[in-house]
């Protein structure tokens, strides 16, 4: 797994999200983007990092940043997890797997002893310009809305 650095340019993607709607991340140059990047939906860790982005949602939207979750879960699923926690964001459904690719987040896991090829969890934050700000290569699924508030908060 080769994770982007910031001050690369983020690879631009096309998908849908969990209504069939396109998602486009050139649509949001002019406002920051936290992309993130999380193996399954309505999964314990998930769920967490999910409920804890809806949960600060409203912080996010007030310093213009824009919140995009990404798995390879189909919009179905995206769909069905977004209702049961109501989720006020977009999931991306990459069931092509390119862009946990192009974002070097697709990789070898272990769980258990046994190891697998899947979606490692990481945050990246685009700058308004396209350009990565920052990474998280290790986040902890409950504190991690938090932890890009207080990044946000102290780099104004």
């Amino acid at each position: 797994m080769a994770l982007l650095e910031p001050g690369m340019k983020a690879p631009l993607f096309e998908a849908t999200d969990q209504d069939g709607n396109a998602v486009k991340l050139q649509d949001y140059i002019g406002s920051k983007v936290i992309l993130y990047f999380y193996p399954k939906d309505d999964t314990p860790g998930c769920t967490k990092e999910a409920c804890a982005f809806r949960d600060n949602f409203p912080k996010f939207k007030n310093i213009n940043v824009e919140v995009l979750g990404v798995s390879i879960d189909s919009e179905k699923r995206h769909k069905k997890f977004a209702d049961k926690y109501e989720l006020p964001f977009r999931l991306v459904a990459d069931d092509q797997k390119k862009i946990v690719q192009d974002y070097g987040v697709w990789g070898l896991k272990k769980f258990m002893g046994r190891e697998y090829m899947g979606t490692n969890r990481v945050t990246y934050l685009i700058a308004e310009n396209g350009i990565i700000e920052r990474v998280w290569p290790k986040v902890k699924p409950a504190e991690h809305a938090t932890e890009l508030l207080e990044y946000l908060e102290n780099t104004k």
